[in-house]
């Protein structure tokens, strides 16, 4: 596995605003969320730039405004992929 320092959770429930920060963590604990979401197949995106911004903030809290974009085409990408591979399972 790739050297991870840093790693950044987020949920986007339907009613919210923006998404939020679920969990974050740095060194081996980082490391060790990416296992766990790679091992129950949620979507994992590695992003260096996004992850050091992203994690400046709190658990808890929404993301900041100027990752919108940058995260807005990050679920837009997984939502499409899924749809694919839903697609793709039900044929």
């Amino acid at each position: 596995m790739d050297k991870v320092n840093k790693a950044v959770a987020l949920k986007y429930p339907k009613d919210a605003d923006a998404p939020f920060i679920t969990a974050k963590e740095s060194g081996f604990l980082a490391a060790r969320m990416l296992e766990i979401a790679e091992d129950n197949n949620i979507p994992v995106v590695k992003d260096p730039e996004l992850v050091n911004v992203l994690s400046l903030s709190s658990v808890g809290q929404c993301i900041p405004e100027e990752t919108w974009m940058a995260v807005a085409s990050i679920f837009a990408y997984i939502t499409k992929a899924e749809g694919w591979k839903n697609k793709n399972e039900s044929s």
